[in-house]
Formats: C-alpha cells, sequence, structure tokens
C-alpha cells in the first residue's frame, strides 16, 4: 500500500465523535483522525513490515499514521537514534504506549534505550521505561502479583 493511499485510508476512516472523546482523555485533538486501533492493526496486516514506509508515516505527523508506523516498522532496522528521534515526538500517552509495545520493545536495544530514558525528566521518554517493565518485554526484577508489574531499578 502506497503512502498517498494509506493516508486516504485514514481520513476515509475517521471518526469526529472518537477525536471529541480522545481529547478528553489527554489526546491532543490537531492531527488526529480518531481511527480506532482495531481498524489500524487490520490496516498493518495488510501492509506488512515496510521501516521506509514507517518512518514516512511517523514523518506524517498525523496521531494514527504514527501509531500505524510503529506497528509496521521492522525492530531489526530500527536504530538509537531513530528511537531518540522519535520519543521526542511523543505527545500523548496513547502513541507512547503503542510505540513502546508495538516496537522498542522488540527492538536488540530496548533495555539499554529504557536504562537511558529513566534518566530523562520528560514525562514521555521516562513513561516509555515504565510502559516497556509493565508489559514484562523487558524482563527486571521480581514480578509483583498485587500490581501486575516488573519492578525496575
Amino acid at each position: 500500500m502506497q503512502y498517498e493511499n494509506i493516508l486516504k485510508k485514514l481520513k476515509t476512516l475517521s471518526n469526529p465523535r472518537a477525536v471529541e472523546g480522545m481529547a478528553r482523555f489527554g489526546i491532543n485533538p490537531k492531527s488526529t483522525y480518531g481511527v480506532s486501533v482495531p481498524n489500524l492493526r487490520k490496516m498493518a496486516k495488510e501492509i506488512g513490515r515496510d521501516h521506509p514506509l514507517a518512518q514516512q508515516l511517523w514523518d506524517s505527523g498525523i496521531h494514527e499514521a504514527r501509531i500505524l508506523a510503529s506497528m509496521i516498522d521492522d525492530p531489526n532496522q530500527v536504530t538509537k537514534k531513530q528511537m531518540d528521534l522519535w520519543i521526542k515526538d511523543f505527545d500523548s500517552w496513547d502513541v507512547c504506549d503503542q510505540c513502546c509495545m508495538n516496537l522498542f520493545d522488540k527492538t536488540p536495544m530496548a533495555w539499554e534505550k529504557a536504562v537511558e530514558w529513566t534518566k530523562h525528566q520528560k514525562e514521555f521518554e521516562r513513561r516509555r521505561k515504565v510502559k516497556a517493565n509493565r508489559y514484562g518485554n523487558i524482563k527486571v526484577g521480581p514480578w509483583d502479583g498485587r500490581t501486575g508489574e516488573r519492578w525496575a531499578i
């Protein structure tokens, strides 16, 4: 699927009511179409892994295109520089969480970057480390049955 066709499909799937709902949960409605995650996953399945296309989608600045980029990018082609650039673009908790779960936690340098980002002061850069840990993709410390989370450092 071509970049332009993907953007057109995202617009076709847009839902203004969903955008309003997202705003109530702290998601910036600017450049947001309100496309559901199940629809994004369906699109990702159709597209398959495509690192260059993921870069284009991320650079579009469109909320859902960035989530889709995290779903189609190839973790083995992701660089440390790309990870650092992308986290600087995180502007909402859902893009942060989706990017971490779909992509960053599957890269060979996931642990190294998570440790590095614990020292950062920006909210979403620190959240990235917490999300990696929460979903168990980075195995550190004992499992805490009370909270259902793993503890790190």
